[in-house]
């Protein structure tokens, strides 16, 4: 076995949440290695993204001007069949103020091209990579993690030094339960994903809409059909999974057979042909089960992206969670790295606010869900969150509580499933009010749900454009701390 080398960071995977969280330690200086399993490009699934992680995340970390030369279809919001109305709504990024203007857009991605871009770019910002190399354990040295120990693309083992270890592998993560705690799983988000990729399927007919993520809502589920190029769209079915009936068999037939289901999205597939080679070649079954592990950090090792918790993926907050969380991580790191803030109040900073954006998501998502009818369908009925049993309120009580405060403060299953009922009431009225007006798409921001998704994603990309012009924050909890003016590390609130 080879002498250990030493890094300040040793990162598990290199995708979205370790790339950029590779970039944003070694942009400070620190010594980061990457060991990746795979080859890049790779394939993973297509991926809608959000404005937050194009002009906040990715400015941050230096990728930004890549991924704008990369071609990839540009986004201005999101369409939906869903809810009470028969016919489709849709919003726009734009539609917010703190969104407005260069930043209102986001894209819709071919991971295996995005993920290189940002892979790339942590190799640029100083990072080691080193792909096709397995990791097989971390070690330690008494409550702490030191390194980790893995086997190259040659099947040479090696031994690696770290002041910290990052589990960023994603879901499928040989190492997420060394930080402790467990990995528990919603019993509301349970779903089967069953996906295809198409050749000339049409477009939405607006310009300005082309390009948005389109979700329609049926009977056994819910669509989602994303334009990944002029000529290429990712479709999918999300079914509940007591109905994995529907996508066992041959997978081909079972899409085609929920593609009939749902007449809006067979009119869109009607001249398209499904692509049957290559990357893009393969009908795939997913699980998209939502989980969130008990623990996110030890002494010397932190879990970020996937590795850490997973919620449905219908509002495109896959890839955000993944960027956020590890900028979350790359600041507790930085500041302990300098020796500004000690570990414990670092990684607790890191905890709380990763935490606490989780279930904004997930209340968000489960309101959303909430205020589609449809009493006819198993799927819809299951979706009742407020009609469920106690112990899924009771875990996400559990999940964030004593991080959120003010209006989403939690005290117990029965008032959240109160407070869940009433935002998803609101949610619907919003929506209503947004065909009433005919395109005017202001109402949605007048959805509590809605403004909380909004707020953490406009922080950061207010701290990406401006610096120290930004407007300074507040800590999110007493004794916590704020970003540093370049949104690198944490610093400590001012005293008033």
């Amino acid at each position: 076995m080879e002498k250990s080398k030493e890094f300040d960071v040793v990162v598990v995977g290199g995708g979205p949440a370790g790339s950029t969280l590779a970039a944003l330690v070694a942009k400070q200086g620190n010594s980061v290695l990457v060991l990746e399993k795979e080859f890049f490009p790779r394939y993973q699934i297509g991926e809608s993204l959000l404005p937050s992680t194009i002009h906040g995340i990715c400015r941050l970390t230096g990728a930004a001007d890549e991924l704008a030369k990369a071609g990839f279809p540009l986004k201005r919001g999101g369409t939906f069949r869903w809810g009470a109305s028969e016919e489709p709504w849709a919003f726009d990024f734009a539609t917010s103020p703190k969104m407005a203007g260069p930043t209102s857009t986001a894209y819709q991605v071919e991971r295996s091209k995005f993920d290189k871009i940002l892979l790339d770019n942590a190799r640029r910002q100083g990072a080691e990579v080193q792909e096709g190399c397995s990791v097989a354990d971390v070690i330690e040295d008494g409550d702490r993690v030191t390194g980790v120990r893995y086997t190259d693309d040659a099947g040479v083992p090696h031994e690696v030094s770290a002041k910290f270890v990052v589990d960023a592998s994603g879901n499928k993560s040989r190492l997420f339960n060394k930080v402790g705690g467990k990995r528990e799983y919603s019993e509301f988000f349970r779903s089967l994903a069953l996906f295809g990729y198409f050749e000339n399927g049409k477009r939405l007919p607006q310009p300005n809409r082309r390009n948005n993520i389109l979700c329609v809502a049926f009977k056994s589920g819910w669509f989602w059909y994303i334009p990944l190029s002029d000529t290429l769209t990712s479709v999918g079915a999300v079914v509940r999974r007591e109905l994995a009936e529907k996508v066992q068999g041959d997978p081909e037939k079972a899409l085609y057979a929920l593609i009939d289901e749902c007449p809006m999205i067979s009119d869109y597939l009607s001249p398209a042909t499904r692509v049957t080679e290559g990357q893009y070649g393969e009908v795939r079954v997913r699980k998209d089960y939502s989980y969130h592990q008990t623990a996110f950090w030890r002494p010397g090792m932190m879990l970020v992206g996937d590795a850490a918790c997973f919620v449905d993926p219908v509002f495109s907050s896959g890839v955000h969670l993944a960027t956020y969380s590890a900028l979350l991580a790359a600041r507790s790191i930085n500041s302990v790295l300098a020796g500004t803030v000690e570990e414990k109040a670092a990684m607790q900073e890191f905890e709380t606010r990763y935490r606490k954006e989780y279930g904004v998501f997930y209340e968000f998502l489960i309101s959303f869900y909430e205020m589609h009818r449809d009493e006819d369908s198993y799927f819809w009925q299951a979706k009742k969150v407020t009609r469920a049993e106690r112990t899924e309120l009771e875990s996400f009580v559990e999940l964030v509580g004593g991080v959120s405060s003010g209006e989403t403060a939690l005290t117990g299953a029965e008032e959240l499933a109160e407070r869940l009922h009433g935002n998803s009431a609101e949610f619907s009225s919003a929506i209503g009010a947004m065909a009433a007006d005919k395109g005017e798409w202001a109402p949605m921001l007048q959805s509590t749900v809605v403004r909380s998704a909004m707020v953490e994603g406009s922080k950061v990309q207010m701290q990406a454009q401006l610096g120290e012009d930004a407007e300074e924050e507040t800590p999110l909890f007493h004794g916590g701390l704020i970003p540093s003016p370049d949104g690198l590390s944490w610093v400590p609130a001012p005293v008033e």
